[in-house]
């Protein structure tokens, strides 16, 4: 069968709903499957594919029919310019995320300076946080935290993909149960969090690629979606320096809850940023110290 004449069946079986784009899916399908990139599909239409390479063609088809993501088809996922490995059971990255990570990128020369950093990420997943801002800040180190040990197993790939071995120590934990051995009692300068945030009832209105296929542990935050952030803000006072911050991704709705938290809990300085469609995405407080 000839790529194109591929390419047109693969869209008519995908077929059209709402979290589809069946043609440039059908595109990125054969493209991995083949291991080439896109412009060898658009400019090498009359190539036959074998019968092996249709079948499998076909089956991933169907999965992108019933809502299974196309990351996890294709095993990786782009992130802040890195590319991250990514499988079935680890929450994929997502560009809202990136605006937390951009924004500890830029506030550092200003707030830390040249100094040394020490970095905790509470929730790791993919790695894509945590990785990321270890790739990017020299001078940091960081302390990557997961409590499944499916989301430790991609994040130990990608730290071995990535080269940041020497940079990013993994840990088995409970939020910062794992760390207690560790002595790091005010000496943590960054605490980032991506937390599940989002209450039951409204994951059930995610599209079906969310709802049905990524893991609910990385979703649920609790009735209201406040949960983690009730645990880990208190909490995080133990380990920051004076000055230190504690930065989230936090839903469209949360900021000023959140907000509260912080206040409550003695945090002196407490800022939302928004994203590009002006809805809070990102909160960061800063604690002085008791």
């Amino acid at each position: 069968m000839e790529i194109n004449a591929l390419l047109r069946e693969g869209v008519r079986r995908m077929g059209s709903r709402e979290y589809l784009n069946p043609t440039l899916d059908s595109v990125l399908l054969l493209s991995y499957l083949l291991n080439v990139d896109k412009i060898y599909i658009y400019t090498h239409g009359r190539e036959e594919v074998s019968s092996e390479i249709v079948d499998k063609f076909f089956s991933f088809v169907e999965k992108r029919r019933e809502g299974y993501p196309m990351n996890y088809i294709l095993k990786e996922k782009e992130f802040m310019g890195l590319k991250f490995y990514i499988e079935e059971g680890v929450l994929i990255p997502r560009p809202d995320t990136e605006i937390l990570v951009e924004y500890i990128l830029n506030m550092i020369e200003e707030k830390f300076g040249s100094s040394p950093l020490n970095i905790v990420d509470i929730g790791a997943g993919s790695g894509c946080i945590s990785l990321s801002l270890a790739w990017y800040i020299k001078n940091a180190f960081v302390y990557s935290i997961d409590i499944d040990d499916k989301a430790l197993k991609v994040t130990g790939e990608n730290i071995k993909r990535l080269g940041l071995s020497s940079k990013v120590k993994l840990l088995k934990s409970d939020l910062f149960e794992g760390i207690k051995s560790l002595q790091l009692e005010g000496k943590i300068d960054i605490i980032v969090s991506n937390p599940p945030y989002i209450p039951p009832k409204v994951i059930e209105t995610l599209q079906p690629e969310v709802k049905d296929y990524e893991p609910r542990r990385a979703l649920d935050g609790g009735e209201d979606g406040l949960d983690y952030y009730r645990r880990i803000i208190p909490d995080s006072k133990v380990y920051l320096k004076d000055n230190g911050i504690v930065a989230f991704e936090i839903g469209f709705d949360q900021g000023e809850d959140v907000r509260n938290i912080f206040l409550r809990e003695g945090f002196s300085k407490v800022d939302i940023l928004k994203d590009l469609q002006g809805l809070d995405r990102v909160i960061v407080g800063t604690f002085e110290g008791d």
